[in-house]
Parts: structure tokens; sequence; C-alpha cells
């Protein structure tokens, strides 16, 4: 049975001498019964497709079916390839698949739920990006999906993914977290690293409401892709140059299941509060459903 609690991933993998990827990898044949082979093309699938979300509207006009979003992602392409960005051609090519996905899934294109639909962009953009970077492979890209995985899944034990239940940053936090965890792990860092990555990640976005403009994952969650992405690129430089959680990461998830809770209704994916009443957002919601 998978650990439940992120000290017990570490003590685990330690004792084995194992990664979080290769802990993930073992359990899941173990339940599933499947081969190792096999199962490695399942998750192999799942990166083809976040290859294809995360480029397609870079190469595309996609717009949404509501007409909300779409189009950002070729603006963000063609900016990177300027040579005029602040943040640079990394960091603004990465934003351009976390956008590309959302903008894909609004479009109602094949998309990965990782670990929602809300939050789809954000970990293959950041697990593309680094790859790119880090010059990995497609074996190594695999490997790191598992690693994301294995977080997610303690994340799912003792929280909630869903806005509904945890508001985004159970969405776009738990994917955010995920990303920072495996990018931490393709830089050869520790399971304690990549858990303080993930711990970071979580507690900068704690408190972060679901308030979706008419009711569709379109405003803000697009843009919100962009910031968990950059998020988890920038925590997991943070990791591997020493910087640690004060918080260890079982306490921060416990801590965003417990605020999620404390959330009023209005702020978890109702579009009842937030920016979804903001004037502009009314107005938005009554020319869609006119």
């Amino acid at each position: 049975m998978f650990v439940s609690k992120g000290k017990e991933l570490i003590e685990v993998c330690n004792k084995k001498n194992i990664t979080i990827w290769e802990y993930t990898l073992g359990e899941e044949i173990e339940k599933s019964g499947l081969s190792r082979e096999k199962v490695i093309e399942k998750m192999r699938q799942n990166l083809n497709v976040m290859i294809s979300s995360s480029s397609y509207a870079q190469e595309n006009n996609v717009k949404s079916v509501s007409g909300l979003i779409g189009g950002d992602a070729l603006k963000l392409k063609k900016y990177a390839q300027s040579g005029n960005t602040l943040t640079g051609e990394f960091m603004v090519s990465a934003m351009a698949r976390a956008i590309s996905s959302s903008e894909v899934n609004a479009a109602m294109g094949k998309i990965v739920a990782c670990p929602t639909a809300g939050s789809c962009g954000i970990l293959p953009a950041a697990i593309l990006s680094a790859g790119e970077k880090l010059n990995k492979s497609e074996d190594e890209l695999v490997q790191a999906l598992f690693t994301a995985a294995g977080v997610g899944i303690i994340i799912a034990k003792n929280a909630t993914m869903a806005g509904a239940e945890g508001g985004c940053q159970a969405e776009c936090g738990s994917a955010a977290a995920m990303a920072s965890a495996a990018v931490v792990e393709m830089m050869g860092g520790t399971v304690e690293q990549a858990l303080d990555a993930a711990a970071i990640v979580i507690k900068n976005i704690l408190g972060l409401v679901c308030d979706p403009v008419a009711g569709l994952v379109e405003v803000p969650c697009a843009k919100r892709n962009i910031a968990g992405t950059v998020s988890a690129l920038t925590t997991a430089d943070l990791a591997i140059c020493g910087v640690k959680s004060k918080i260890p990461f079982d306490e921060v998830v416990w801590a965003m299941y417990k605020v999620g809770k404390q959330l009023p209704s209005e702020l978890k994916e109702t579009a009842l509060g937030g920016i979804a009443i903001t004037p502009t957002g009314l107005r938005l919601k009554k020319e869609i459903f006119k």
C-alpha cells in the first residue's frame, strides 16, 4: 500500500536508496498487477497528450467555446522568441506551454487532468520546460511524471484536490507542488528536497479561492496555470540550492485541507464570490448565457 505521509515516503526511499519515481512505479506495478513495461507505457501515453496540449495552442489560434479565453499561448510564444522578455525565453516559453493546455481544455480538446482539468497546464509546462533545459530523455520525462504522481497521491490521501471542496489552492496548488517536486528530482535533488519544494509551493498559494467567471474553467483559471508553473520552477531552484521549508510537507498539506474547509461555499467553485461577482465578471456571464 502506498505510504500515507511525506515523512514515510522519505523514510522508505532513503532506506531502499530509491527515488520517489522509483517507489511510485513499484507501488503501481504491485497494485495494478501490470508489468513494469505496461505501467511505464501507460504513463508515456499521458506524456504524449501533455506534449500535444501544451504545444497545440502555441501553433493554432485556439478559442474557448465561450469565447472568454484563447490566443494567449500564441502571443506568449512570439514574445518568448522576441528576445525582449524580462524573465527570459525559458520562463516565458514555460508560461506559453501552461496556458496552451488551458486553452485546449476550454476548447474541448484533449488534456490530462493532472490532478484536475482546471490545473492541467502546470505539470506539463514545468516538466517539459525543465526537461528541455536539462536535456532529459523521454524516459526521464516519464519518470518525472511518476514523481509527481507519488506526491499527488499523498496530497489526495490527506487533503483534497477539488476546487469545489478546497478552493483553487487544492487544484493549482497541488499541481504546482507535484510539478516542483518532480523538477527537483529531475535536477538530481533528494526526496527531502522534493518535498521541501512541494511544501513551499503550497504555502505560497495557501488560501487561494476558486472563483470561476460564469462558472467556467477559463477565467481566472488559465492564468493561474501560468502562475503555478512559474512557482513550481522557481521553487525547484530554491530547494536545490538548499532552502528548506520550515514547516514540514505533511503539516503544510494538513493546513491546506483545514483552510479549504474554512473557506465559504461562495469561494469554492460556485461562482458566487471573488472575481466571479465583479461587475465585469457578471457582465461576461450575462453575455455568455444570453
